[in-house]
């Protein structure tokens, strides 16, 4: 039964249905717009205004939440301006969802954001309203903390949408929206599915006027174009019809709204279950140029290629093919532009909504025009560990376009020599250039790895509020540097397998192994060459980057020589100590020092501040030796999903974080014989539990990981009051988490 204040039959009245309606839990006004300034710059923009309903009391009043969601694409600059607005009972309804389980599936990102929810803050880019939220019941007149959309006396829409953004400083547009065709029930008559289930009431005016201004960087901008106008509203169902629905689960979408040059307007919707991929509702609704209704339930709207995104690693389609049989129409829909992703804890972590080129046939005859394409819902990192896969499929991505394995010449000139210099790859052969330096590399990149090292520096770049996006490219040159430093070290330590596959040494010989492997360290400095800062910040980053290989060397130095020549002194004095900073040492020169050396590099590319720039090194420093300390641990504890051999530190004979432990606790007899044992490098499996049952049942072990979560902790307290709070700083302090607990 539908609710008393939904439209009955007939044409829609927006003088009633324009207004907020008693009944809806769940609310939204949306504007989406192609401008075209008049000096000849086109702009569109999309605005959409929430209200939902979070409390009914029994004399019948309502308490609400609003949000603002809103976005500008320059398509001059291929640059997108986005704002997401929420009112104070945000952080309120934020932790209920997290208690209720609808937050993240990853309860290390759920205690990251309950943190900020309970210190009553929203995490940027969200932001709260600047002032206070309105909603007139006697007539459409929305004011959200000055961003308004309202329906004036003359019959035309006012909208106005403002924000102080980061890069751009103030940006407002004001624009006037003139209705031009009436307005068109959307799905079955107007009800559509929601994405709880629920009955949902859609109509849209898909074809509007609009003129008006935009302030952008400082310039004035008089607008002129089209426009298209939603209007949805809803609740959920009685609780005797909620309690027989089935639970839809996650439910994602994809949303069209296409303007063809004819006065042809599409509108899509298609909700789908995440877990089965099964639809639940899907509608495409045609306005003719006269403003007639055809509806159809069967169509077909199919990605057919993909970007992802480097600040939430997420995918998306940049481009669609649409086909509506019974409507003959077949449409290429096109983004303007890749990046137009809208950052928001509100559709956790992200949705993309731009600009599109819409081009194909309509009974036969071409068709072409302008739309708005939404997609939300998909995101396929659930879990840190699903995050960091994205990360790592990113991190190939990057690095096979520095690294094809189908060399070009003017790409061997990049790689190879200097502008003006070129004539050193003259004779050169490519295939053979791409064999012996590029291949190797690439053999063992291509099989995953680790991610968070190339994480790091886009993350502190974030976490200052700087724009990571410049550095996209920046994903691949800690892969550089850690794989350049894994092939070498498979020749050194006589290694024959490297993420599941023969190390590179034994399929191209040592010498060339060696000389890919030091090679790769030098792509690094080609890729800062390239970074559009100040050179003074420039030669900032060559230190760092420079100190990092130094001081990897340093420790692979150490490693390679080995620690077994301080433990007589430990087993003589019983005193560990001196041991225990040894172990660490290489750990921090190997692994903990390069990671700091690359997010102090975000941070200063990203603009913070010397304080924010040491903090967020020496957090990343404490990560990387609880990192080591974890493995340390895991080696002897077993890895998940039997990654590596468990006690394979044993077998080699190696001086651990844990087994120096154990030696500075256990009684002189036992200690002894505890060294002995390890020294034989033992490959029995008996012989090895025993040694680390023995390691466990001292303590050892749990000190490691008590040690481990005191420095990220200590590090994190430093951070914590430098830097605001933000997804970047969720994702870290998840993280540290992460390498803290990955083994529990």
């Amino acid at each position: 039964m539908r609710p008393a204040d939904w439209p009955t039959d007939g044409p829609i009245d927006l003088r009633v249905h324009d207004l907020p309606h008693a009944s809806s839990t769940t609310e939204w006004w949306y504007v989406n717009t192609h401008l075209k300034s008049a000096s000849g710059r086109d702009f569109s923009l999309f605005a959409a205004f929430f209200r939902v309903m979070t409390k009914k009391h029994e004399d019948g009043r309502a308490e609400y939440a609003h949000s603002l969601t809103w976005a500008l694409s320059d398509l001059e600059n291929h640059d997108y301006v986005p704002c997401s607005l929420v009112d104070a009972a945000a952080p309120k309804l934020g932790l209920e969802k997290v208690k209720q389980g609808q937050a993240s599936k990853d309860e290390r990102l759920n205690r990251a954001v309950t943190e900020v929810l309970e210190r009553n803050l929203v995490p940027r880019p969200d932001r709260f309203f600047p002032g206070e939220v309105s909603v007139a019941t006697d007539r459409l007149a929305l004011d959200f903390a000055g961003c308004r959309f309202e329906k004036r006396a003359d019959g035309q829409y006012l909208l106005r949408v403002l924000t102080d953004d980061l890069r751009h400083g103030r940006v407002e547009a004001e624009l006037t929206v003139t209705l031009q065709k009436p307005p068109v029930r959307h799905g079955d008559e107007g009800v559509v599915r929601g994405v709880h289930g629920e009955d949902m009431f859609y109509v849209f005016v898909p074809r509007c006027g609009v003129q008006g201004h935009l302030l952008l960087d400082g310039q004035r901008h008089e607008l002129h174009g089209q426009g298209w106008y939603d209007h949805e509203f809803g609740c959920p169902p009685p609780q005797k019809e909620q309690a027989a629905q089935t639970d839809h689960g996650v439910v994602a979408w994809n949303w069209v709204a296409a303007q063809l040059d004819d006065g042809t307007d599409v509108s899509v919707y298609d909700l789908v279950r995440v877990e089965s991929g099964k639809s639940a509702g899907r509608w495409a609704v045609l306005s003719d140029p006269k403003g007639r209704r055809y509806a159809f339930e069967d169509f077909t709207l199919t990605p057919t290629s993909q970007w992802r995104s480097t600040r939430t690693f997420e995918q998306y389609p940049t481009s669609w093919a649409l086909e509506i049989p019974e409507a003959r129409l077949s449409l290429e829909l096109s983004a303007a532009f890749d990046d137009q992703e809208l950052v928001t804890v509100i559709s956790k972590p992200a949705f993309w909504e731009g600009r599109c080129a819409v081009k194909g046939t309509l009974a036969g005859k071409p068709a072409q025009g302008l739309g708005f394409v939404e997609r939300s819902g998909f995101g396929d990192a659930e879990t840190l560990d699903d995050f960091f896969k994205s990360v790592g499929r990113a991190v190939r991505e990057q690095v096979k376009v520095h690294y094809p394995l189908e060399l070009a010449r003017d790409h061997a000139n990049r790689l190879v020599s200097s502008p003006g210099r070129e004539d050193v790859v003259d004779g050169v052969d490519l295939p053979q250039l791409a064999r012996t330096l590029i291949a190797p590399v690439r053999q063992i990149t291509d099989r995953g790895g680790k991610a968070w090292r190339s994480y790091a520096s886009l993350a502190c770049c974030d976490l200052v509020l700087g724009d990571s996006r410049k550095f996209a490219g920046w994903l691949a040159f800690p892969e550089f540097m850690h794989v350049g430093s894994l092939i070498v070290d498979d020749v050194q330590d006589r290694s024959s397998v490297r993420r599941g596959g023969p190390a590179a040494h034994l399929t191209f010989g040592e010498p060339l192994a060696i000389n890919a492997g030091t090679a790769a360290y030098f792509m690094g400095e080609r890729l800062l060459t390239r970074t559009l800062v100040k050179d003074s910040d420039k030669l900032k980053l060559y230190d760092l980057y420079f100190e990092a290989l130094r001081q990897g060397h340093a420790g692979q130095a150490i490693d390679l020589d080995g620690l077994s020549q301080f433990v007589p002194q430990v087993l003589s004095t019983g005193d560990s100590a001196m041991l225990e900073k040894r172990v660490l040492a290489v750990h921090r020169l190997k692994t903990a020092a390069p990671a700091a050396a690359l997010a102090r590099m975000g941070a200063i590319v990203g603009g913070g501040s010397a304080a924010q720039q040491d903090a967020v090194g020496r957090y990343f420093d404490a990560v990387g030796l609880a990192f080591q300390i974890v493995d340390d641990v895991l080696n002897l504890r077993g890895f998940k999903g039997g990654l590596k051999e468990t006690g394979e530190d044993i077998s080699q004979g190696k001086v651990t974080l844990p087994v120096a432990k154990a030696l500075g606790r256990l009684e002189p007899q036992e200690r002894t014989a505890l060294w002995a044992t390890i020294a034989s490098k033992p490959t029995e499996s008996a012989i090895v539990a025993g040694v680390i049952e023995q390691i466990e049942t001292c303590g050892a072990l749990e000190d490691c990981a008590k040690q481990a979560t005191a420095l990220v902790d200590e590090a994190w307290r430093a951070l914590d009051p430098l830097v605001e709070a933000s997804m970047p700083k969720i994702m870290l302090r998840a993280f540290g988490w992460y390498v803290l607990e990955r083994h529990y």
